[in-house]
């Protein structure tokens, strides 16, 4: 707060995660406990990217492939898979599968990415609302910001049935 008053520029942390091949930059207020993959139990009549539960310190966590969710290839499991649960504020019971933790990164040390500028076509950010901004950082990486509390709402992410 006294540095916004001042003027001087706040340092924002964020979670530098990769699911799939794409880069993604979690809020730490939204990001919960990180574990490893480990067992899920599949749920019958579920969509493919709602992966199944995986118990994370005796509660039940719904474990979700954002990948999958938003169109492309299954995420690759293996042994440097995680599980990023939601934080308890999001009151969402629920985490994502990454392929790897990037750990912390800084979106102020990034360039913002005009939203119509990728590929040369116009975004999908509009029917993504949980998808707030886009970066490139200095090697030239792409970087998307996840707003998982826009994701908890968003209607066919809470509908995982057939």
């Amino acid at each position: 707060m006294q540095a916004a008053q001042r003027g001087t520029q706040v340092r924002v942390s964020q979670l530098g995660i990769m699911i799939g091949q794409s880069r993604y930059l979690l809020d730490l207020r939204e990001a919960g406990e990180i574990v490893s993959a480990g067992s899920m139990q599949k749920v019958p009549l579920t969509k493919e990217w709602y992966l199944g539960l995986s118990n994370i310190r005796g509660n039940l966590t719904s474990v979700v492939d954002l990948a999958l969710f938003d169109g492309g290839s299954p995420t690759k499991q293996d042994a440097s898979c995680r599980v990023v649960a939601f934080a308890p504020s999001l009151a969402f019971n629920s985490g994502l599968l990454v392929s790897q933790v990037l750990g912390l990164r800084n979106s102020n040390d990034m360039q913002p990415e005009p939203v119509d500028a990728l590929e040369g076509k116009l975004s999908q950010s509009s029917s993504k609302p949980w998808i707030v901004m886009k970066y490139r950082d200095s090697d030239g990486k792409l970087w998307h910001e996840l707003s998982l509390s826009s994701l908890v709402q968003d209607q066919e992410f809470l509908h995982v049935g057939l």
